[in-house]
């Protein structure tokens, strides 16, 4: 009978080790499966964070863009409003663009530097469209880009010189509005030329 009790004793003290250890076993996994997905929870927060600040300077950049295009439509909404007042022509027989360029030459800079001095002078609060112009070599989207090309080049050297950027448009005829014949020489030198269109 005592071996009886001993051996049931016995069992039941390796069916609860049993269980025990079972238990922890168990426990350390859970703990394993935890850990396994906090880690999976602070990676998703990291790439999370990450994309809100991407984003974040994607709307700053768009915010500036945004303000750049209202500035110019606002100028050009003025332009569209103001009344003439006069115009002054860079051409290439006098200021010399060259083919397939939109680099200001000295003469042209000059010639600039004069205008912004005599704005300044005029102290009034006008509006300038720089209006880009080609000859008719070339292909049509090249002469557009070329007529932007030049208005933006004015534009940007009136800015050094002290006319805010939002009183000044600019637009590009290409080919499309010749003030001489293309077939000469000095007809193309004519018509490759920028003309700043002053208003009030």
């Amino acid at each position: 009978m005592k071996n009886i009790k001993s051996a049931i004793f016995a069992a039941t003290a390796i069916t609860v080790s049993a269980f025990a250890l079972s238990g922890c076993a168990t426990k350390d996994f859970v703990n394993e499966q935890v850990a396994a997905e906090d880690a999976k929870v602070q990676a998703n927060q990291s790439q999370t964070q990450t994309a809100l600040n991407q984003h974040d300077q994607h709307l700053n950049q768009l915010d500036k863009s945004t303000k750049d295009a209202l500035d110019r439509a606002t100028a050009a909404g003025k332009l569209a409003e103001g009344k003439f007042l006069y115009e002054m022509v860079l051409s290439d027989d006098s200021v010399k663009f060259p083919l397939d360029s939109s680099k200001l030459s000295p003469e042209a800079q000059q010639r600039l530097t004069d205008f912004a001095e005599k704005l300044k002078t005029d102290n009034r609060n006008v509006y300038l469209e720089i209006q880009g112009h080609t000859d008719s070599t070339g292909k049509d989207a090249a002469n557009q880009r070329l007529g932007e090309e030049r208005a933006e080049a004015v534009r940007l050297f009136m800015n050094q010189h002290g006319v805010p950027l939002n009183r000044m448009s600019t637009i590009s005829y290409g080919k499309a509005d010749p003030v001489a014949e293309n077939k000469t020489k000095a007809g193309r030198a004519q018509n490759r030329r920028v003309v700043l269109i002053v208003m009030s």
